[in-house]
């Protein structure tokens, strides 16, 4: 209590002598240090104060344990192409916290972040001189992306969960025009269950009495229980299974597929990854897309072109030539990188950097990667903060399951240049957590940037 106090008291003299930027990031930054995940009436009792901003646009919710993020690239790209003014609220954030909110992929200025921060904050404080809680970090998040879509005046927004589904603050969206739900697996066991059934049950709190849900279906159980539960809610489900999308040709930038279900008759489309989940996720935006769309005012042309013209950074992403980062971070979504790691691997020599945070089932993600793929070499490095696990921890891990040289170095940018110097003629996956990913995006942008000043 004495911490939020200190903190309160320092945002106050902040404000009067005109809170910056960097001011409003520091408390947020220090926000996870007093105070805890509240009930979501919390969250809708502060949207009260501040006259519901969510309800001044449509929204596209989506939640999903991997995939999620790409589905709503996909869906923004689609809307956006076909003329409408898109909000995107996604998370995390690879570089900097503007990400999370863009406006037809903008992201928010420093000026406004900073302005809408301090009006959500007034809100908050009046919220807490009643008795109430301070919002979370990601509570206070996106009650700001929220004002900030309303005062841009956007028609749509495609919304990201943050964790789960049933009790996330994005599900205080009391009228979503559309849920969908990407694939579900075992991650954050922790907070919503150690089952498929357990963690898709929280997923599929998302789904509203009457608003269909588009479901990716790979998973049997996680399936059954999402139908179980649209049922329930008296709402549409509409299952994407893999089937439906049949992968036609692929190349080191690209893969094409044809999809075919009620909604698209054999149509052939090309997602720009090199990765075989993309197709998956891609079929479930498009399904998603004319769910939403029913009368088709969307030309399939528009849709086509939008998916193969859609970016999302840090997943398969090409980001330097020889280099490619994924933010795969849990044993589900390792398996899927691998599975574009392989293929590569048939053709060219592969390297890896590697890390992870302590709440993932670490062991096993690294005894899949020494069964699974021969890299030339392997280094290990490790993220800031109590989630961290020891560089050297994690490569004495792979060398128990491996010959190939393995090295460890703890600071995340030293250990990419090291890996990037040693390539060679490989290609370089950077891989385990998308916190990491960012950090070499980062480093990339700015080298880039560097190199042009030159």
């Amino acid at each position: 209590m004495k911490q939020e106090k200190e903190i309160h008291e320092q945002a106050a003299g902040n404000r009067g002598q005109g809170m910056n930027y960097q001011d409003a990031v520091r408390y947020i930054g220090d926000v996870p240090k007093f105070t805890k995940k509240n009930e979501p009436e919390n969250t809708v009792r502060l949207l009260d104060r501040l006259g519901h901003p969510e309800d001044a646009f449509q929204v596209i919710h989506v939640a999903g344990t991997n995939g999620k993020g790409s589905v709503c690239a996909f869906l923004e790209n689609i809307l956006r192409q076909s003329g409408r003014k898109t909000g995107l609220f996604s998370s995390p954030h690879l570089i900097r916290i503007n990400e999370r909110f863009q406006v037809c992929r903008e992201e928010i200025s420093d000026e406004e972040f900073t302005d809408v921060f301090l009006e959500v904050l007034r809100a908050v404080e009046k919220m807490q001189a009643e008795g109430y809680p301070h919002p979370t970090y990601f509570e206070l998040l996106f009650v700001m992306g929220m004002v900030w879509f309303r005062r841009r005046k956007i028609d749509i927004l495609v919304m990201e969960t943050g964790l789960g589904g049933r009790l996330d603050a994005t599900s205080t969206v009391a009228h979503p025009s559309l849920s969908v739900i990407s694939s579900i697996s075992m991650d954050h066991m922790q907070y919503l269950g150690d089952t498929i059934r357990a963690i898709a049950a929280e997923k599929a709190g998302i789904i509203k009495k009457g608003v269909p849900v588009v479901y990716d279906a790979s998973d049997r159980e996680a399936a059954e229980l999402i139908r179980e539960k649209a049922a329930a809610a008296g709402s549409p489900g509409i299952p994407v299974y893999p089937q439906m999308a049949q992968i036609t040709a692929r190349s080191d930038k690209s893969i094409d597929f044809v999809l075919n279900n009620r909604y698209y008759d054999y149509v052939s489309a090309r997602v720009p990854f090199p990765a075989d989940y993309q197709v998956q996720n891609a079929a479930l935006a498009m399904t998603a897309l004319r769910v939403f769309d029913p009368e088709k005012k969307i030309p399939d042309e528009t849709v086509l072109q939008a998916v193969s013209g859609t970016r999302w950074g840090g997943r398969m992403e090409t980001a330097a030539e020889g280099i490619i980062l994924d933010g795969a971070h849990n044993a589900d979504g390792i398996r899927n990188f691998l599975k574009t790691v392989r293929r590569i691997a048939c053709v060219r020599p592969v390297s890896l950097l590697f890390t992870a945070a302590a709440d993932k089932d670490y062991p096993e993600m690294i005894r899949e990667i020494c069964t699974q793929v021969r890299f030339e070499f392997i280094v290990t490095t490790q993220l800031d903060g109590p989630r961290a696990v020891r560089a050297e921890s994690l490569a004495e891990l792979f060398r128990s399951y491996t010959d190939v040289p393995v090295t460890a170095e703890a600071d995340c940018l030293s250990a990419f240049r090291e890996a990037a110097a040693r390539r060679g003629d490989s290609i370089l996956f950077c891989a385990g957590s998308l916190y990491m990913v960012g950090e070499i995006r980062g480093e990339l942008i700015r080298q880039s940037r560097d190199k042009n000043q030159a």
